[in-house]
């Protein structure tokens, strides 16, 4: 109501002005959804049963890593080793999940091991990499984007190393055990006729808790803090530096669940396994409003940005919209998203 009452308060230039600017600010998610209505009456079949399903499972497969990337992008950072953190634990987590008599298995001589524990390998691998690339940043004052451009190659080349130990001499990685995957992609509810992936309520979870972690503790309120103006923070109490750094951890175990689920959901992993992933993440929590300028971001923005932006993928598809346009169009989707949140900076300073 007074938002309503403010608006009736304007003058006519006033209305006009803040009509230009609410559509200019929004202009992305109209031409999103607009989008959407057109691939939908081009393509009968675009919102079906089975491709919401589709839609909703790759939205929910991409989720952690937004969020892990968002908490990134509130402290005016980012992480470029995001996507080969998730490929690394995927061909781990594979590795080590291979099904006993699968005649190709990396470790023939290593028996399969729990899924749950090697969960824990994975939440393991991806937060200390995570709290490697914090505490570079926090301890040697270096930009987020040198750290983790230096820990993507490095994460790489081990990835590449790993994948040539054993009996495996770089190939793929797959013949993974029916527990683990039956855990990751088995189904208990469906949609009409179409199964939902258990990874989509996991995702919904780990969603849960993240929320909680932003909103709801002292460390979510510091990050924010941090994100908005760390001589300020640092001078109302924040210990600054451990801030950066578990943002950073947390990022990183975020990027271990991704890779944990994407080695079952894919079921053949290489070293293209989460090639450029981080820019998917990195695309949707931007047009979700998470802002580089720091310290602006909400979870539901995220989770509206992932499903919008898988929305697109998936209808330029339904398109045959050839993939490597699909770049193009991800990195116009990032530049237009970016510049938006540039000017609504700039207008509110």
């Amino acid at each position: 109501m007074t938002a309503i009452r403010k608006y009736r308060e304007m003058s006519r230039t006033q209305r006009k002005e803040w009509m230009r600017e609410l559509i200019i600010n929004n202009s992305l998610y109209v031409f999103l959804i607009a989008a959407v209505v057109v691939i939908q009456f081009i393509s009968p079949n675009f919102l079906s049963g089975p491709s919401i399903v589709n839609i909703i499972s790759l939205s929910a497969a991409n989720l952690p890593i937004a969020l892990g990337i968002a908490g990134a992008i509130i402290l005016t950072g980012t992480d470029l080793s995001a996507g080969r953190i998730v490929g690394l634990v995927a061909c781990v987590s594979a590795s080590l999940l291979q099904a006993s008599g699968y005649p190709a298995k990396m470790f023939p001589n290593l028996p399969t091991m729990n899924f749950l524990l090697v969960f824990l390998i994975a939440l393991a691998i991806g937060g200390i990499i995570g709290l490697i690339n914090g505490f570079c940043t926090a301890k040697f004052n270096l930009h987020p984007f040198i750290v983790t451009l230096s820990t993507q190659l490095i994460v790489y080349g081990g990835l590449l190393m790993y994948l040539n130990i054993g009996n495996n001499n770089g190939q793929s990685i797959s013949g993974l055990d029916p527990s683990y995957t039956s855990f990751i992609t088995g189904s208990f509810i469906s949609l009409g006729s179409t199964p939902i992936p258990n990874y989509v309520w996991y995702s919904l979870v780990i969603t849960a808790i993240m929320w909680f972690v932003w909103n709801k503790t002292t460390f979510g309120k510091n990050m924010f803090a941090v994100g908005s103006n760390q001589e300020a923070a640092n001078v109302s109490g924040v210990n600054v530096k451990r801030v950066i750094v578990l943002v950073f951890g947390l990022a990183g175990i975020m990027y271990g669940i991704t890779g944990f689920i994407e080695a079952a959901r894919i079921g053949s992993n290489s070293a293209a396994t989460g090639l450029n992933y981080e820019l998917d993440a990195i695309a949707a929590a931007v047009i979700g409003g998470v802002s580089f300028v720091g310290g602006i971001g909400k979870i539901r923005g995220v989770i509206l940005g992932v499903v919008l932006l898988r929305l697109i993928f998936v209808g330029l598809t339904f398109l045959s919209i050839d993939a490597n346009m699909q770049y193009i169009i991800k990195g116009l989707i990032i530049l237009v998203a970016c510049a938006i949140d540039m000017r609504k900076y700039l207008v509110r300073k």
